[in-house]
C-alpha cells in the first residue's frame, strides 16, 4: 500500500457495498449507509445514482469489464461474512476483531454487535482516513479503533499496550489481507490467534495459490494482478484449498467451511446476476478448539 495513501481496494469494496444499500430493501442483500462516505465525489455520485436501475446496471457492466466478478463476489462475501459473524456470535463469541479492517462497518451496522465490544486494527493511514469521514457521525462507545505499523510493531505487541483480553471467546474477521501479506505474517497472525480462548471464530478470505502460480487458469486473474500490481497493492501469498484444513489444525483451528466465490455468488445471487470471474478469492471459517 501506498505511505501517503488508504487502501484503493478497499475503496472499491466500499463503492460496491455503497452500491448495494441503493437497492430496495427487499432485493439487497445488506444495507451501509456508510459506505459512500469513503468515496471520492465522483465514485459517491455514482453509488447516489446506483439507485436509478439503468445507471446501476451500466456500472455493474463497467465494473465486470474492468475486473470480472469483482462486484458479485464482494456484495456475495460481504453478505455471507456477515452470517458467518452472526453464527460465531451465536455459538458464543464476546468480542469481535476485525483485523486490516479497512472500510469495515459491521460494528456500526450490524444490530447484533450493538453493545458487544469491537475491535478493529489497521494500518494508520487507512485508520485515520476512516475515522475523519466518521467523525461527524456518531461513533458507539463498544468500537475502538487502533492503529498498527507492522514494519514497526506486532499483534502481540498492540495487545499488550491495550490490556487485549485473551479469555474471552472471540470472532476475527479478517477480509481482503491474507494475499497481500508474506507466509511468515501469515504464521505470526494465527500464532496470535490462538492465544484466544477455545470456542473463538475466525472468519478469513484468501485466494486459491494457483491464482498467482498460473493466473492465465482464471478468468480476468492475469489483469486484475497487474492492476493491484499498479496501485502498490501486489498480491503476495495463496492457500492450496485442499492443505488449507492441515495449515489451520497446526495452530489449533477446526475448518468448518470453505467456499470459493462461484459458491457464495451462488448462494445470495441465484437469479439475479451472472458473472463469470473471480471464482479464486475463497472464505474461510474456522473455530479455535484448542489454545496454546
Amino acid at each position: 500500500m501506498k505511505e501517503s495513501a488508504s487502501s484503493k481496494t478497499a475503496q472499491y469494496m466500499a463503492l460496491f457495498r455503497a452500491m448495494e444499500t441503493t437497492r430496495s430493501a427487499s432485493k439487497r442483500l445488506f444495507a451501509d449507509k456508510y459506505a459512500h462516505l469513503f468515496l471520492p465525489p465522483g465514485l459517491k455520485v455514482a453509488a447516489r445514482l446506483s439507485h436509478l436501475r439503468a445507471f446501476r446496471k451500466m456500472a455493474e457492466n463497467i465494473i465486470h469489464k474492468r475486473i470480472p466478478g469483482a462486484y458479485s463476489s464482494g456484495i456475495a462475501r460481504t453478505r455471507l461474512i456477515d452470517e458467518l459473524l452472526e453464527e460465531a456470535v451465536g455459538k458464543g463469541a464476546r468480542q469481535v476483531m476485525i483485523l486490516g479492517a479497512g472500510f469495515d462497518t459491521r460494528g456500526l451496522r450490524l444490530p447484533f454487535l450493538h453493545g458487544m465490544p469491537v475491535i478493529e486494527i489497521d494500518h494508520p493511514n487507512t485508520a485515520r482516513y476512516k475515522l475523519s469521514k466518521l467523525r461527524a457521525h456518531h461513533i458507539p462507545k463498544h468500537v475502538r479503533y487502533y492503529q498498527i505499523d507492522f514494519n514497526r510493531q506486532s499483534l502481540d505487541q498492540l495487545g499488550a499496550q491495550h490490556h487485549f483480553d485473551f479469555s474471552l471467546p472471540t470472532a476475527f474477521i479478517w477480509e481482503g489481507v491474507t494475499n497481500y501479506l508474506t507466509e511468515e505474517a501469515i504464521d505470526s497472525t494465527f500464532a496470535f490467534l490462538q492465544r484466544f480462548a477455545a470456542g473463538s471464530h475466525v472468519i478469513f478470505t484468501y485466494v486459491h495459490q494457483e491464482v498467482l502460480d498460473n493466473p492465465a487458469a482464471f478468468t480476468g486473474a492475469e489483469k486484475l494482478l497487474k492492476d493491484v500490481a499498479g496501485l502498490e497493492e501486489k498480491w503476495t501469498f495463496g492457500f492450496d484449498p485442499a492443505a488449507l484444513a492441515a495449515y489451520l489444525q497446526r495452530f489449533g483451528f477446526t475448518l468448518i467451511k470453505d467456499l470459493g466465490a462461484d459458491e457464495y455468488r451462488a448462494l445470495y445471487l441465484n437469479g439475479r446476476e451472472k458473472e463469470e470471474g473471480y471464482e479464486f478469492y475463497r472464505v474461510a471459517f474456522a473455530r479455535l478448539t484448542e489454545n496454546r
